[in-house]
């Protein structure tokens, strides 16, 4: 094999070594978490039969706890009353108000500062967003955030 040959053979295993150790989180540590649900009315708990959706997305800051979040929706079957995140819960067990937002329209976009338990909870899947509509007072759409791989 020539030296070009060689070169381009170590530079893969390199790359390869490089992104499974960064897969595993032995190469430096991101102090940020990422976090995302897909959110729908089958996902409520009960679940209904209206044909809302959206998406939830969340980024904790694991030194400072602040957490930055947006959620779209879309289809709901009137205009959103409420909006917030709940926990902690698993998905298909119901939880308390968490985190409530300022407007429940879509976008909804901000940020808050958890307490470590808030955090524990949020980083271990049991945190959810929902969207609540006079139809649907107890939630129209659902979804648990769960940490982005």
């Amino acid at each position: 094999m020539n030296r070009y040959g060689t070169f381009l053979r170590a530079s893969l295993l390199a790359g390869v070594a490089t992104v499974a150790l960064a897969g595993c989180g032995m190469m430096g540590g991101s102090k940020t978490a990422a976090f995302s649900g897909a959110m729908n009315a089958a996902s409520e708990v009960p679940p209904n039969m209206t044909r809302g959706s959206g998406m939830a997305e969340a980024w904790l800051n694991k030194d400072t706890n602040v957490l930055k979040y947006k959620i779209i929706y879309q289809d709901l079957s009137g205009p959103a009353t409420a909006a917030h995140f709940h926990g902690p819960a698993a998905a298909g067990a119901n939880a308390g108000i968490v985190l409530p937002f300022a407007t429940p329209a879509s976008p909804i976009e901000g940020q808050a500062t958890l307490t470590p338990a808030q955090a524990a909870d949020l980083m271990a899947g049991r945190w959810y967003a929902n969207v609540h509509t006079a139809a649907n007072p107890g939630g129209e759409i659902r979804g648990q955030l769960l940490p982005k791989m």
